[in-house]
Order: C-alpha cells, then structure tokens, then sequence
C-alpha cells in the first residue's frame, strides 16, 4: 500500500505541476516540482507511519537533501532563466509530458527503500543504520561543497569562459554526482534494517537507478558533450580530462 501511495504521489504531483510548466514554457518548476516531490512524499510516508525517532530521522536526511539542492537550484534557474536541456523541446507536448511523467517516477524509484522503512512498525538501530547515516551525511557535504564551489566559480567574472578546476573539481570532473550517488546509497544502507527476502532486491534499485541515471543516462553524459563542444579542441581541457578522475574524487594522473 505505501508503495502505491509513494506513486501516486510523487508521480501525480509532477504531472499536476507539469500542466503551468508547458503552458507557460518554464523551465523555472521543473526542479523545485522534483524535489518537492521527495519532501512531499516523506513527509506524507511519516504521517502514516509509527512515527518513531529512526523515522523522524530519516524525514530529516530526506529534507535536508531536498532543501539543500532544491535552494541551489531554484537560485541557479532563476539567474540563468531556462534550462538547455529543453530548447526545441519544451514546445512539444509529448516530449516535455514524457519527462515529466518519468520525472516522477524516477522520484518513486529513488525512494522505495525509504518506503519500506517508514512503513517498517519499529525499525531497530544498528551498525549499518549508523553507517548508512554517515554515507548520507558524507554525501550531503560533498554535494554541497561541489555544487557552491562550481555556482562560485561560474558567477565571478575572472572565469568567464572557462571550466571549473579548482577545490573538489580539481579531484573529480564531475564531485556533484558524486555526492548524490552517495547520498542516496547511504539511505539505502540506513534502510537495510527492515528489508527482508525480495525487499532487498527491489530496494536496490534505488542507489542502482540513480548510478545509471547519472553515469549513462540524463548526468555525465550530457554536461560531457557540452563541455566537449566547447573546450574539446583545447589541449589543457583534454589533460584536465586525462588527469581528472570521472566521478570519484582521486588524486590526479601524472
């Protein structure tokens, strides 16, 4: 049943937000819409649940999670006006309705070990919910840290034109994702406590899902291509790439 409302909620939610965004053409809901979605269904999975200190607890990391990359993006939308993701495209019906609509789903997919433990009567602490909740928070200060130090980097003049290379960029191409990959393995360690038989193997999709969203998919790939269009031909941008590690944060090749 909490699965069934999960959906419906988080999918509902960003198809009924999806109507003004086509209608006015906005960019400017897309990611408040997604990560409201995640609060919203939180906080809507505690009220149904027992309601004890590990649930509020995992309500918390949740909606810090959201707020803290729901504020980052709601200033970063609403300096740069659109998104480049959707020119050409945000004209058309059932292209924008289709990325809504898996917008949502993907928000679902993320959350299922979160459901299974807010509809957990008692869930019990122990070592892995420990560790789960530093991973959360290492990730949480990573994404962070990657997320200001790029916004601070691109808004000072001096580095007009230029990519970032410097603080955690300068270990990782891509620190960010890094962070929110991490983020959401360690809610799935956090939640392992109250995962049994086939549990596991559905909740595993959720830190799987969002590896492959950002790896394959919707993440690297796309900022790739464009930093490639842009810098491709400049030889310190390819030695940044061939020093730079992708996604972990390492020291850099010699």
């Amino acid at each position: 049943m909490e699965l069934l409302i999960a959906a419906a909620i988080a999918i509902g939610l960003n198809l009924f937000l999806f109507v003004p965004a086509f209608f006015f053409k906005t960019d400017k809901l897309t990611d408040f819409s997604y990560t409201l979605s995640f609060f919203i269904v939180g906080a809507t999975l505690f009220t149904l649940s027992t309601q004890t200190l590990l649930h509020a607890l995992l309500l918390l990391m949740i909606t810090l999670w959201a707020l803290r990359l729901g504020g980052y993006l709601f200033i970063r939308i609403h300096k740069i006006k659109k998104d480049k993701r959707f020119d050409g495209k945000r004209e058309s019906f059932l292209w924008f309705f289709r990325f809504w609509f898996i917008q949502g789903v993907s928000v679902f997919v993320i959350l299922i070990p979160s459901t299974y433990f807010f509809a957990a009567d008692n869930p019990s602490l122990n070592t892995l919910t420990i560790v789960g909740f530093l991973v959360w928070f290492f990730g949480l200060l990573v994404e962070g840290f990657a997320d200001y130090q790029k916004y601070t980097f691109i808004n000072n003049e001096a580095n007009k034109g230029k990519w970032i290379d410097t603080g955690l960029w300068k270990y990782s191409q891509h620190p960010n994702y890094f962070g929110a990959i991490t983020v959401w393995v360690g809610v799935f360690l956090f939640t392992c406590s109250v995962l049994v038989g086939t549990e596991y193997v559905y909740a595993l999709s959720s830190p799987l899902f969002i590896i492959i969203l950002l790896l394959f998919i919707s993440g690297i790939p796309i900022l790739d291509k464009a930093a490639n269009e842009r810098w491709g031909s400049d030889h310190a941008y390819q030695e940044y790439k061939r020093r730079t590690s992708k996604l972990i944060p390492w020291f850099n090749k010699k």
